[in-house]
Order: C-alpha cells, then sequence, then structure tokens
C-alpha cells in the first residue's frame, strides 16, 4: 500500500535529506551510496542510518563504487558506514545486498552470503499488506548502460575529476569566508537527467514486474526517486546518496513511504493499494 498520508519530510532543522527523529520501519530500501566515489556523502548516509533502523534492509544496488579509485576517497565515515551495516546484520537485522553496476563484482556471490549479509540478483519482498515487489539495482533496464557501458564508464571517470575541482575551489573559498559554490554538482545533475530522457526504464521495469505476475518493482540506479502507479503497478525508485538523498520505507501497516527532503516528496503522486498480509521475503539468484 502507497499511503498518500504519511509520507515523511524533513524539517528545517535537520541536514539536507535526512529525516529528523528516529524511527523504525518494518523495511527499508537503500540504493546507490556510491562509497569510495568523489562523490560520495558517507557522513549524511550514516546520519540517516543513525535515525532509522528496519528489521529488513535491502541495499539496492551501487553501495560502493568500484569505478573510482575508492582508497583516496575513503575516510573513516566510509568505515563508520560499512560498521553500522554490519552492526545491524549481527544484531538481528536481515541485510539483502542486491548488487549494481558500480559494484558488480559482488555479484559473483549471489545467491550467498557475503559474511552475514544476503547477496542476490534480485528479490521479491512482500508487504505486510501482501504485496509482492520485486527488488532489483535497475540498470537491466538502463538502455544507454546496456548498449555503450563506455560512456558509463567515461561519465564516471569525469564525475570525479570535476567534483575533485570543485572541492578544490570551494576550499579557496573558505579560506576567503565565502560560501560554497555547487555550479558542478547541479551541472552533472542536469546532465544526468538529460541523458535519460527518453529512457523508458520505469516502464520496461513495471512490466517485468507485471510478467513475473508481482504488484510492483523497487530499484535504484537512475538517480530519480519515484513512488507511482502510472503504470498500473507500483514504481518505487529509492533515489540515491549522491544528489538527492533519498530512501525508500515500508511501515508496520505494509504502507510505502519515500524518505527525504520536502521538495523531492512533493512531486509524487501516491495513490492507495490495497493487499492482505502475508509475512516473507523469497529470494531468487
Amino acid at each position: 500500500m502507497i499511503d498518500p498520508d504519511r509520507t515523511t519530510t524533513a524539517s528545517a532543522s535537520a541536514p539536507a535529506g535526512v529525516l529528523p527523529r528516529a524511527q523504525h520501519s518494518r523495511s527499508l530500501f537503500l540504493s546507490d551510496l556510491h562509497l569510495g566515489a568523489k562523490s560520495a556523502r558517507p557522513a549524511m548516509v550514516l546520519d540517516f542510518l543513525r535515525r532509522n533502523t528496519a528489521d529488513t534492509i535491502y541495499l539496492v544496488g551501487d553501495i560502493f563504487d568500484t569505478w573510482a579509485p575508492m582508497k583516496p576517497n575513503w575516510t573513516p565515515a566510509h568505515d563508520a558506514v560499512v560498521q553500522t551495516l554490519l552492526d545491524r546484520a549481527q544484531n538481528g537485522t536481515r541485510v539483502i545486498y542486491l548488487p549494481g553496476n558500480h559494484d558488480t563484482m559482488f555479484r559473483q556471490y549471489c545467491g550467498l552470503y557475503f559474511g552475514i549479509v544476503e547477496v542476490s540478483e534480485q528479490v521479491v519482498h512482500i508487504t505486510a499488506s501482501g504485496q509482492q515487489l520485486l527488488v532489483l539495482h535497475g540498470d537491466v533496464a538502463d538502455s544507454i548502460f546496456k548498449r555503450y557501458q563506455w560512456i558509463g564508464r567515461l561519465g564516471a571517470a569525469l564525475d570525479s575529476q570535476l567534483r575533485r575541482v570543485e572541492i578544490l575551489i570551494n576550499r579557496v573559498r573558505a579560506r576567503r569566508d565565502l560560501p560554497p559554490r555547487n555550479a558542478i554538482s547541479h551541472a552533472i545533475a542536469r546532465f544526468n537527467a538529460l541523458i535519460r530522457m527518453g529512457n523508458r526504464f520505469e516502464a520496461r521495469l513495471v512490466d517485468m514486474a507485471r510478467d513475473r505476475g508481482h504488484d510492483g518493482v523497487v530499484c535504484g540506479h537512475f538517480h530519480k526517486p519515484a513512488l507511482h502507479q502510472k503504470f498500473g503497478l507500483v514504481y518505487a525508485n529509492c533515489g540515491d546518496w549522491v544528489e538527492n538523498f533519498t530512501a525508500l520505507a515500508e511501515d508496520m501497516e505494509g504502507n510505502l513511504l519515500l524518505l527525504g527532503t520536502a521538495s523531492c516528496v512533493k512531486r509524487i503522486a501516491r495513490p492507495a493499494l490495497a493487499g492482505s498480509a502475508d509475512d516473507a521475503v523469497s529470494v531468487h539468484s
């Protein structure tokens, strides 16, 4: 069920994209942290995790960014994010890792456990209201990436260099007591949105779920948070922690909530769905 009345937004005093108070959810879906990339925001992710717990956490791909030179970008905050997730798994939270195209190396563990974390290519999540949701990273429906993988890798390399330039510029501005400028980050976001135009990934993913008899799909990959039923089934995109700072949650009644900034949530139509209770998660490797 998608509940239009219970979507949570951030308060003015909270960091952008982070909930102002702690809450516990039945399920939590996060994707595209890109840990190790210059664009990663591990401190924001860590703050979000400290404020949000769940019975089950789905890591919906591109959690790590193995396309980037991780070593120079890795910080103690990155370690803290990883350790927090491992601690949750150790203390009883079910953690399921669905690798994406930037962390595809983990796909060799699909169907297995990587330590105490389950790894799978796809899963079917059954909500408290009985809906069956296909959960996967989503790159399988990205026509641009499938045809021209080199574009993605070249873009990732340029992204890293441009963000490094922006960091240097803002260091100089800080020494002069000037506010930071994020023009490069905004330009990258606009460019990414532009190349996705006409890429019917949402419809393709919904069709995939429909063909398998499911009630909807949860994905990441496209850095475009969404929660709607434009194609007749639930389409839910977790968003990302590079540009939008959003996540998806399921409450104890089975309602789906997009967690993030108020500006993001207000753009989303959320008609209600009905279902029957069935507490289970099945894994498809």
